[in-house]
């Protein structure tokens, strides 16, 4: 079969089969997994139920409860499904996670019902990045179902850490040895090749002061007072991080956000505690070692200004920027062509400000690119907000990208 004709062949079966990837999508998102908690072992068993039905193994792999409830979450298991085909060829791996943040407030829709409207299935995770589990196993359905001799293998990973790092997913298969991929295909979230991201370093900020009464505030020391002064601080950084740029295309500059703020008692009570939670992204460019120091150093010479408080840092996580491996070309080129074609209109390869598990494969020398079924922005999703959807031509389309890029590079 010509390889116009095998592009051909995927197309056809993924839309003869698209109203089936569409109903397994569903019970994918009606399986809550909002993270925290993180209970997430019931939608693996589920997916892998889901997968049996395909006539697919899939192998179960439980985190050992000590280590998840370290992370803080109550259970997580990560799922290995192999295919293999000829002799010496590429191994692709294509990894989705299934953990997502809680819905919040304000939808329209039901989180969890997986409604379509308007040709627009809506739930959390639709879009983020539940849609994968469904795009990268209809795709390698349809590479197989197309009658082209193949090479080597696909490794579909479905994952259940990312909001937490990916510490427990993708790493801990990758250091268990139960997955060793030549290249690897990430969750998507926009139309675009993504080939690099920023990075994250996350702390836990405690300023201890002295709890007393407000009636007599001499008698106590202001925890708050000293952590509004970190405050002043962070924000006065950010200042001086939007003067330098990456040079990455997609990617601005680095940040810090304080996004959780506890402390005090009661209103009559001079705080004696106060915790911060900061998230600080960084551009590919810089070195993470250097940037938590400086932002260590930056906080406590902050309180150590602020007499009789002192300060306790937590590092809750350290995500390191993904940048581009020189053998990614043969993903890069494949997924550009491809999705060019399919959606008539450019796409190129670029970077996002966001950080994912692609970043662990590159870390240990496997070329990644993050691509999937997702809208044109990750804004347009609602991805991590209320009314989350993903278009269901995005989908279709998507998988079709993803089909043609396996032929590629898995043809005998």
């Amino acid at each position: 079969m010509s390889q116009p004709d095998s592009y051909l062949a995927v197309d056809a079966y993924i839309d003869a089969h698209f109203d089936e990837q569409v109903r397994f999508l569903q019970a994918l998102v009606r399986v809550p997994t909002d993270t925290p908690p993180g209970n997430n072992a019931p939608h693996a068993l589920r997916t892998q139920a889901l997968l049996a039905e395909m006539g697919w193994p899939a192998e179960a792999h439980a985190v050992p409860e000590a280590l998840v409830q370290a992370q803080g979450m109550q259970s997580i298991t990560n799922l290995v499904a192999r295919r293999r085909y000829g002799a010496g060829g590429r191994i692709v791996a294509l990894n989705a996670h299934g953990d997502v943040v809680p819905p919040g407030e304000g939808w329209t829709h039901a989180p969890y019902g997986a409604e379509i409207v308007d040709r627009k299935l809506y739930g959390r995770a639709s879009a983020v990045s539940k849609s994968d589990f469904a795009s990268f196993t209809f795709a390698t359905r349809a590479i197989e179902a197309a009658g082209v001799p193949l090479a080597g293998g696909v490794d579909l990973l479905f994952t259940y850490d990312e909001e937490f790092g990916g510490e427990l997913g993708p790493k801990w298969l990758l250091d268990q040895g139960l997955t060793r991929p030549d290249l690897e295909i990430a969750a998507g979230f926009s139309y675009q090749v993504v080939t690099a991201h920023n990075g994250c370093l996350q702390l836990e900020v405690t300023v201890h002061g002295k709890m007393g009464h407000a009636a007599v505030p001499e008698t106590a020391v202001d925890a708050l007072q000293a952590a509004t002064q970190v405050l002043v601080a962070l924000y006065a950084e950010n200042g001086r991080l939007r003067q330098t740029r990456s040079a990455v295309k997609g990617i601005n500059h680095g940040y810090i956000n304080v996004g959780r703020i506890e402390g005090g008692t009661n209103t009559n009570v001079v705080p004696g505690k106060v915790v911060l939670k900061i998230d600080r992204r960084m551009i590919p460019e810089e070195d993470p070692a250097q940037v938590e120091a400086a932002l260590r150093d930056l906080i406590t010479h902050t309180v150590a200004a602020c007499p009789g408080t002192s300060v306790e840092i937590r590092r809750l996580l350290l995500a390191r920027a993904m940048v581009p491996l020189a053998g990614n070309a043969p993903l890069v080129e494949s997924l550009c062509r491809h999705a060019t074609a399919l959606f008539g209109e450019p796409v190129e390869a670029s970077g996002t400000p966001l950080y994912t598990d692609a970043r662990l494969f590159s870390e240990r020398g496997i070329p990644a690119v993050i691509y999937g079924a997702g809208p044109r922005t990750v804004l347009e999703s609602n991805a991590k907000r209320a009314d989350e959807h993903l278009v269901l031509d995005d989908l279709r389309r998507a998988t079709k990208v993803i089909a043609r890029t396996l032929l590629d590079l898995l043809r005998a």
